[in-house]
Formats: structure tokens, sequence, C-alpha cells
């Protein structure tokens, strides 16, 4: 079950690696949103007007989309897409998604971190779905998931311009779980008591 296309993809599919094949080929189709993001230009804003440095619902879209792809829906989300949805929150200046990005973010990232925790995780079109509330099945796994990953999603964010309340929260149930050697070290990262 794919995302619908975003208005940018209705006419054509002009360039073959925003379909992607394999997690790899997902990360790279990424970048190029990522890109789009940055530039205004590109495969995934052509038919639109895109000012550069923003996100729009079409660019969400397009992650969707490419996330849950037939090719990957069935695997966990890698560490590559999660890094290139970090970059895509890094590249945003501007936001006109209504939140579905930074809700995205978060869900891809504990899908990674669950599944690189050597815990199964539910599909993408199930769990990356803007109607799957994430602690639907995320919180089952606060318990088990490894202080590698969690280090991993504070070195994400850390020093980053953006703050995605979503993610910080995530963590936050995390770290009450499993991370109490880490708490000492996130505070730089983000005020826990948003």
């Amino acid at each position: 079950m794919s995302a619908a296309l975003p208005k940018s993809a209705e006419k054509s599919i002009e360039s073959p690696s925003l379909e992607p094949s394999c997690r790899d080929t997902a990360a790279h189709a990424l970048t190029i949103v990522r890109d789009g993001v940055i530039t205004g230009e590109g495969p995934t804003t052509k038919g639109r007007v895109h000012f550069s440095r923003s996100l729009d619902a079409d660019d969400t879209a397009w992650c969707v989309r490419i996330l849950t792809a037939v090719a990957v829906n069935d695997q966990p989300v890698s560490r590559a897409e999660a890094e290139a949805l970090f970059e895509i929150n890094e590249a945003a200046t501007e936001r006109a998604d209504g939140g579905r990005f930074d809700d995205l973010l978060a869900k891809a990232v504990a899908h990674y971190a669950a599944s690189a925790s050597g815990l199964k995780v539910p599909s993408r079109s199930v769990a990356l779905a803007q109607d799957t509330d994430i602690e639907s099945w995320a919180p089952s796994y606060a318990s088990k998931v490894k202080s590698e990953m969690l280090e991993w999603i504070a070195g994400q964010m850390r020093g980053k311009r953006h703050n995605n309340r979503r993610l910080m929260a995530m963590v936050a149930t995390f770290l009450g779980a499993t991370a109490l050697p880490l708490a000492g070290q996130l505070p730089a990262v983000f005020d826990i008591g948003m």
C-alpha cells in the first residue's frame, strides 16, 4: 500500500531514481527530495511553485511514497533512509505540511531504532501511516531499544536548528525505560521538560 502520488508526480515520473527497488535506492530517492527542498528545483518540484528551503505537503508525500514503495514496504527503515530524513528536516527552514513530516520522521526513526535493536516492527505502510499512532507499536519496544540507537538519535538531533517535538517525546519515552546512563548527556540535545 503506497501513498497517493504527490501533485508533482501525477503527470509522470520522469526520474526512475524516485522508484526505489531496495532500501539503498530509497535512501537515494530521499536525497533527491532533500535536494528539491534545498533548491526548489528538480523532479520532485516539477509542475508546482516551490520555494527553496521550504517543505510542503507534496515533499512529505514524496517521502511517504518512497518509504512505503512496494519494494521496501516489508523491510525495516534503514539507517541511510533515516539519515536522509534528518537531512530533509535540517534543510527545510519553512514548513507548510501541517506537521506531517515531523510525524513521519519520528515514526521512521523509531522503526529504524527498533529494528536495529533486533525487534520486530510492523510494515512501513502500517508504522508510517498518518493515522497510525506511534504509541500503538513503539512503546512496547521502549525497554528493548539498544542504548547505541538512542545515542545515534541524540547525535542526529544535537545542534540542529529544527527540534522535532514528536521525535523528542519518543526519545524521552525510550530514555525513561532504557537509558538512564544517557540522561546526563541528553540535556544538551533537548529540554526534556518540553
